[in-house]
């Protein structure tokens, strides 16, 4: 990947609220968006910084869960090559978020992040996560956002390979489109 540490942080974290929080398919069973108690859980497992888990309450579980919806919107957009559209819906979430950079320091030295009005979870990590997006809309990186190939999943992910040519959310759902194709062959 070709961005520092917090956008890929970021990035990663939009990956798993989308992957986690959003109904769909993961190549072998549906996936159905948790509720209650799990979406804390699962909430708090993805959005981990610098080695601690945050407390989420109800109320940002739901609100991740949302704005995880709207992530999606944009890796579908992208994938499908709706680049104008991609950027239409990141610009909305910089809006929604209020999104503003700032230089923080950090043990190796200062960071860009990107902050929203009141930095609490819901707005810190969502401003975050939109003014990552727009990194990668923003440059020659776009076609990192994918969404897999192996169908019938529905995952996304990013792809941090050198030439950029990841089809796949994981390496079960490209072992298993790689076994469908030899087991088609004469």
């Amino acid at each position: 990947m070709r961005f520092d540490s917090h956008v890929e942080a970021l990035l990663a974290a939009s990956v798993g609220l989308v992957n986690h929080l959003t109904p769909g398919h993961d190549g072998i069973t549906p996936v159905e968006a948790p509720s209650g108690r799990e979406r804390r859980a699962t909430c708090a497992r993805v959005l981990v910084s610098l080695g601690r888990s945050p407390a989420v309450t109800p109320t940002q579980g739901a609100e991740l869960a949302a704005y995880a919806v709207l992530v999606r919107e944009v890796y579908v957009a992208t994938a499908t090559g709706a680049v104008d559209d991609a950027a239409r819906l990141v610009n909305d979430l910089l809006r929604r978020t209020g999104a503003r950079p700032q230089l923080d320091l950090a043990p190796d030295g200062w960071g860009l992040h990107f902050h929203g009005p009141d930095d609490g979870l819901v707005v810190g990590w969502s401003a975050g996560i939109a003014a990552a997006l727009a990194l990668c809309l923003g440059s020659d990186l776009a076609g990192v956002l994918g969404i897999c190939s192996a169908d019938p999943c529905d995952r996304v992910f990013v792809d941090g390979s050198k030439n950029v040519t990841r089809r796949f959310c994981s390496t079960r759902c490209q072992n298993r489109v790689k076994a469908a194709a030899h087991r088609r062959r004469p």
